[in-house]
């Protein structure tokens, strides 16, 4: 089961295209990654997703319908910076916003065991760090025990400490069953917290699916040619092989492409010679994460 389904989601400003044709959807129990640079359209797709924007064109869904009033209520939402009673404690700014909301008080106390601030629970808000401050807002986002939490950026401004605070909290979360939805420009934040993640970049959909697939480390392997043999005779040969993919002719001369699994240079090497052609260097360079994030999201 799906919580959240976009279908062609499309936002223009004007005649700025902040997101074109946007499809995706987030599996019940996972923990979804918006990954993309700023402005990348993840902020918007939340917006539109939480009924704060309007789409310009395209369809949301969630638990399966159109969006109304009840299913909003199954969804905790932090978008912007936690922003609270600097004077009042932590538990009195709960029961402020459990008010607003419309949920019993009583929901407060397992919201702050839920965020481990039951012990700071009468500390003034002044007084947090950046990390408990945004405890805070997860525990105001939990008020009356959503199925999904949705969150923009929740390790923005934190310190390392903070940051580790956050996806553990998360992590916790997950563990007992919450569905969490998390925009982030951040790779490496990503990839420790989310089980899903949708990459965007200039409002469009690069590449979807589980984290361990999609941003897991792969391997080129380079060849450069003898000086007597041919690049383009190497470039044929190569094309003509069915587990050779991503040819590619790089401006130093060499050549680099991907062998499927269960081939090797040893295998390959054996191919070129049998064609007459000759490597003068043949190796396999291992390409880190950023290295593929940044080929996805490159114009």
């Amino acid at each position: 089961m799906y919580v959240l389904e976009v279908e062609n989601l499309t936002k223009r400003y004007g005649s700025r295209l902040a997101l074109q044709d946007l499809t995706m959807r987030v599996p019940q129990g996972s923990v979804f990654g918006l990954l993309g640079p700023n402005g990348g359209g993840k902020t918007t797709t939340l917006g539109i997703a939480l009924g704060v924007l309007r789409a310009t064109s395209g369809t949301v869904r969630w638990f399966g319908q159109a969006p109304t009033a009840a299913s909003r209520r199954r969804i905790g939402t932090l978008l912007e910076t936690p922003n609270f009673y600097p004077y009042l404690t932590a538990r009195q700014n709960l029961h402020q916003t459990a008010a607003i909301k419309r949920v019993a008080p009583t929901a407060i106390d397992a919201a702050l065991a839920a965020t481990g601030l039951a012990e700071r629970q009468h500390d003034r808000f002044q007084g947090f760090s950046l990390g408990m401050k945004q405890r805070l807002a997860l525990a105001a986002a939990l008020l009356g025990q959503p199925e999904v939490l949705v969150l923009d950026e929740p390790t923005n401004g934190l310190d390392p400490q903070g940051i580790v605070e956050i996806r553990e909290l998360i992590r916790s979360l997950a563990a007992r069953g919450t569905t969490i939805l998390i925009a982030s420009h951040l790779l490496d934040e990503i990839e420790k917290i989310c089980t899903h993640v949708a990459i965007l970049s200039r409002g469009q959909l690069r590449a979807s699916g589980l984290v361990a697939d999609l941003l897991a480390p792969t391997s080129r392997t380079v060849l450069r040619p003898a000086a007597a043999t041919s690049g383009q005779r190497v470039l044929a040969a190569l094309a003509a092989l069915p587990w050779v993919s991503a040819v590619r002719s790089d401006p130093d001369g060499s050549i680099s492409f991907h062998l499927a699994p269960g081939h090797d240079t040893g295998q390959l090497n054996e191919q070129l010679f049998r064609h007459g052609l000759v490597a003068a260097e043949l190796h396999t360079v291992r390409q880190t994460l950023e290295t593929e994030f940044l080929s996805l999201v490159a114009d």
